[in-house]
């Protein structure tokens, strides 16, 4: 059955697309009649109900660069900066490392544009989707959608899409209010408290085996028209993923061994699940970030579980999709890109293994990251530091050297020692790490509109090493463990994981694949506050500084690139909620230190 994603939406119906928060203002549909649609008018009409719940989808975040001047999330973290940063110190990440928002000012919500549709508002944006997804569940039934087949699906859809607004507001500000019906003009705000995160992932977990269990929800869509719609498989991944969050230190601090093995068997469930229709890793991990998910009864992206959406949802505004913005503001400097973007920190660099698995770099001795504690056995050459590393450092990162592509017939090698054509710098054109983007990045493509990337929201990859993390914790590291991790590593070309590794040791392992794996996604933003690790990872970002001498020999220095130790504070585990909203519902509570 297809199902397109947006449907040509009559203007009569435009109203029930208006973006209305769960908590707050009046319902702009509960009004005096003069010719505007009210709900109990789309509920009476199947096509309209569909489109309702089509509307719904509008409130997935479109992640990626949609932060603030088309930053990426792992800027926010010790994996990377922008090259922005901190010459425009009116940018949203330069204020953020320095500290500057509160519940008034709040974090991803800088600049003059603050509607959702520019993925700032995170409250508001998944309360939005959360009250929508409440008042389809309350009003459709066989009169709107007479279709046994469809109502069920339909159903199943807007359970996922509430676990999915759930997941992405616990992420990001703990335990929250549990609403599922819609949000009256008599609601009395000052009763509302907030549920647990326990609360709210059990929700989650009840919504997601509803949507399973729902026979006429696919596990994989197979039409261009059903691009980011909901599935089985989204529901096992989000389960999954929510467990293991409510298992992990952040949220788990007795480490009560129940969650963990609560969140290894959904994690073994969904892997089990999606394996059996066909869900699989992309054969080749570079290329794998420079395609788009296909479409088909046999699709060559069998990784992808939840692509996002590769439109803005308004105005049509196609320079702002994904792979556009990519090319303008995140490439080299060799095109006229307006900023060099995303750029790796010496951090990531540093944890890529080598190639035959050994860690190369230890740690530090110093607080400053300048002074690295090298592994002496492991074939790292201080001098020629980028060969011979885990083959996804090649795919995810531009180091000095490195080969690009041609350009106008000719190669192009990234030059970024100081004067190099990629020469390390304080301009928003230069990297100010030394470090350029690979992922994401296509070095055939010439234009901006030429892109064929889109960004992947839940993939494969990243379920394995939640079954290995979770597996871990609840049993050691067991043979069904290493089998999950070493499924990333094969598939990068490197080693499986050393074997008889404790499971203090498995799990330091584990992390770092999960860094590497997913480096520069959204993961370690996450990560590093659900291990209860951001204080002492988010002080500073280093990088490497280049300089050539006039016989062509090479030296280098590590350089404090980003200072950001205000972000170390332990406030910054959860965002504060607006102002507002503690306002209207004083039992909310603020976040601490908020």
């Amino acid at each position: 059955m297809q199902i397109a994603m947006k449907k040509k939406i009559t203007k009569t119906i435009l109203i029930v697309l208006a973006y209305i928060v769960c908590t707050g203002c009046s319902d702009v549909l509960d009004i005096t009649p003069d010719g505007r649609m009210t709900l109990d008018d789309v509920f009476k009409n199947t096509d309209y109900t569909e489109s309702y719940l089509n509307s719904i989808y509008e409130y997935v975040r479109k992640y990626g660069h949609g932060y603030h001047y088309y930053s990426f999330l792992s800027s926010y973290t010790d994996d990377a900066t922008d090259s922005q940063v901190p010459q425009d110190t009116w940018m949203q990440l330069h204020q953020w490392n320095q500290g500057n928002f509160s519940s008034s000012n709040l974090p991803f919500m800088h600049g003059s544009e603050k509607e959702r549709r520019n993925d700032r508002d995170f409250w508001g944006t998944a309360y939005g989707g959360i009250r929508k997804a409440n008042v389809f569940l309350a009003r459709v039934n066989e009169s709107n959608v007479p279709n046994a087949e469809k109502r069920g699906r339909y159903i199943a859809e807007a359970k996922v899409l509430r676990a999915h607004y759930y997941f992405d507001l616990i992420k990001n500000y703990g335990g929250v209010p549990l609403i599922d019906k819609d949000i009256i003009l008599d609601q009395d705000y000052e009763k509302i408290e907030r549920a647990s995160f326990d609360d709210i992932v059990q929700f989650i977990v009840k919504d997601c085996n509803e949507a399973i269990a729902e026979p006429n929800l696919p596990f994989r869509t197979k039409f261009a028209t059903e691009q980011g719609r909901m599935t089985k498989a989204v529901a096992h991944f989000i389960k999954a993923s929510a467990l293991l969050f409510d298992a992990s230190p952040l949220w788990n601090p007795d480490d009560d061994v129940r969650k963990w093995q609560a969140a290894a068997a959904a994690a073994k469930e969904a892997v089990a699940a999606l394996e059996s229709n066909g869900y699989e890793l992309y054969p080749k991990y570079e290329e794998y970030f420079i395609t788009r998910p296909d479409k088909s009864d046999h699709p060559n992206d069998r990784e992808t579980i939840l692509e996002a959406i590769d439109t803005w949802g308004y105005g049509g505004q196609t320079f702002r999709r994904f792979g556009t913005i990519v090319f303008l503001m995140h490439m080299i400097p060799s095109f006229p890109s307006e900023k060099s973007g995303l750029c790796p920190s010496q951090e990531l660099v540093d944890s890529y293994e080598m190639k035959d698995g050994s860690i190369p770099i230890l740690g530090y001795s110093d607080t400053e990251h300048l002074q690295p504690i090298i592994n002496q056995t492991s074939g790292y050459d201080e001098n020629k530091p980028y060969v011979d590393r885990d083959p996804r450092f090649y795919a995810s990162v531009w180091y000095n050297g490195a080969y690009f592509g041609k350009k106008d017939s000719k190669d192009i090698y990234i030059e970024s020692y100081v004067g190099g054509t990629h020469g390390i710098s304080g301009i928003k054109q230069r990297s100010p790490t030394g470090y350029y983007t690979r992922k994401y990045i296509d070095p055939a493509q010439r234009s901006a509109g030429a892109s064929t990337t889109l960004w992947r929201i839940y993939r494969m990859g990243e379920l394995y090493l939640t079954l290995a993390e979770a597996e871990n914790e609840a049993n050691g590291p067991t043979a069904e463990a290493y089998a999950a991790a070493d499924k990333t590593r094969a598939r990068a070309g490197m080693p499986g994981l050393p074997k008889e590794l404790t499971k203090e040791q498995f799990r330091d392992r584990i992390r770092r694949e999960r860094r590497i794996e997913m480096a520069l996604e959204e993961n370690r933003f996450y990560d590093i506050r659900r291990w209860k690790i951001m204080p002492e990872n988010s002080k500073l970002k280093t990088g490497m500084r280049w300089i050539k001498a006039e016989d062509g020999t090479l030296t280098h220095t590590r350089i404090v690139s980003v200072r950001c130790e205000p972000t170390s504070d332990e406030k910054y585990y959860v965002l504060p909620i607006p102002l507002n909203e503690t306002m209207r519902m004083p039992l909310l509570k603020q976040n601490p230190g908020w």
